[in-house]
């Protein structure tokens, strides 16, 4: 197929919030519409308050069906909601627009046979992690309701023209947890998700009076920010150790610092309002309340300051799909502290671009002081962090590969349809 030829992409998302799949999302659209494409994305919510700012722009259009359905009953059955939520989606879009030439889903793939209605239509699913994984089987009736809700992720998944995922480790685990995609031959291709290298990094003056880690999450309990916390508190202790001798050697010191915890914040969720509150409670349990700054729901702005700032970013979640946020770090220059495991064991590179630690608050306060004993470490690791970003995880590196697989899949289908066509004459 020709690379000039101007494609009518569609993007289907449930929830357009703020998020690292709400970020690859947005990347998406922008990188395609930059190379020529009319994009076009499709949602069940989205809140102008709580959003990426490139949503806002008229970059490209944004049209939301089914928010009036609800996004749960009584406070259960979460995610039949999100499935029903996101069907009626995909029904409005086959209903009522022009077919796509090729539509890009994520999340919940119950939307493929339907958008598989449109015969012309090819669909291809981001698989960021089997939901059926990230959902609860801890009883028997919470069993019995993911069942069918697993069947059917399954089983749609198979449906889509092409699987993509967002790293290896998401790919291992998807042939693992996919058996009967796995006995088909389904396999899945990487397509890591990417960082705008040419935000702007700037400094505010009241960031330049004060040390700091950074920790940049959701206010959720997955994401481990305790162990942020708690790695913290062994930093002070150490600190305030180093102090003990240096006064009573009449020396001056500068090691003072802080921890910021910032990142993605829903007062509609009960967990992010919770999770919140139990976080403040762990600060002031170690002693360090007066020490840490809780910043949620900061926008693209601040947050960029508070990464341009920071010492370094402490990176909590153990066994995650991917992470955004470790790209977005060393796009800022700064070293990452990171889990070793899931997805940082392959954008961080170990004593290079940060540390992978152990997940534990010994190991983490460990890596913090020697970047906060030796700057010159943390200069240099930022140095080597920001080449390694730009060359493997820039959003261009992204587009250009996205690019060539829709490419690809267009043209492959249109070759098997020449070929369909010779063998019935």
């Amino acid at each position: 197929m020709d690379s000039h030829s101007k494609l009518r992409i569609a993007l289907c998302h449930p929830d357009l919030g703020i998020g690292g799949a709400e970020r690859l999302v947005v990347d998406a659209a922008m990188e395609l519409k930059e190379r020529g494409h009319e994009v076009h994305v499709f949602t069940a919510h989205h809140d102008r308050q709580h959003c990426f700012e490139e949503t806002l722009g008229g970059k490209f259009p944004v049209t939301v069906y089914g928010d009036f359905l609800p996004r749960n009953i009584f406070n259960r059955l979460h995610a039949v909601c999100a499935y029903l939520r996101c069907v009626y989606v995909a029904i409005c879009m086959v209903l009522f627009w022009n077919t796509f030439d090729v539509v890009f889903v994520d999340q919940v793939s119950a939307v493929v046979p339907v958008l598989k209605m449109r015969k012309s239509s090819k669909v291809l699913f981001y698989c960021h992690f089997p939901d059926m994984l990230l959902a609860q089987h801890s009883t028997a009736l919470r069993k019995a309701y993911r069942k069918p809700l697993d069947w059917l992720e399954e089983t749609t998944t198979g449906k889509a023209d092409l699987v993509l995922v967002n790293s290896e480790f998401t790919a291992t685990t998807f042939g693992e947890t996919f058996k009967t995609l796995q006995s088909k031959g389904i396999r899945p291709s990487v397509l890591y998700p990417a960082v705008d290298v040419h935000q702007s990094y700037t400094q505010t003056e009241s960031s330049r009076k004060k040390q700091f880690f950074l920790s940049i999450n959701r206010f959720e309990r997955k994401k481990n920010i305790e162990l942020a916390i708690s790695a913290f508190a062994a930093v002070t202790m150490e600190v305030g150790a180093i102090h003990a001798a240096e006064e009573e050697n009449e020396i001056a010191t500068s090691l003072d610092v802080r921890l910021v915890v910032a990142g993605g914040y829903d007062e509609r969720l009960a967990e992010n309002r919770e999770y919140l509150e139990e976080l403040k409670s762990l600060a002031a349990k170690e002693g360090v309340s007066a020490l840490v700054d809780f910043e949620p729901s900061c926008s693209t702005k601040r947050k960029n300051e508070l990464l341009t700032s920071c010492i370094a970013v402490i990176y909590t979640p153990t066994n995650e799909h991917f992470g955004i946020v470790p790209l977005e770090a060393m796009a800022a220059s700064k070293p990452v502290i990171a889990c070793n495991s899931g997805g940082p064991k392959e954008s961080v590179e170990h004593s290079v671009t940060g540390f992978l630690c152990d997940a534990s608050a010994r190991n983490f306060a460990s890596a913090m002081m020697m970047l906060l004993k030796d700057p010159s470490v943390a200069v240099r690791m930022g140095l080597a962090a920001r080449k390694h970003v730009e060359n493997k995880f820039a959003r261009s590196v992204f587009g250009q590969r996205l690019h060539g697989i829709i490419l690809e899949l267009l043209g492959k289908s249109r070759q098997n349809s020449r070929q369909v066509d010779m063998d019935s004459l």
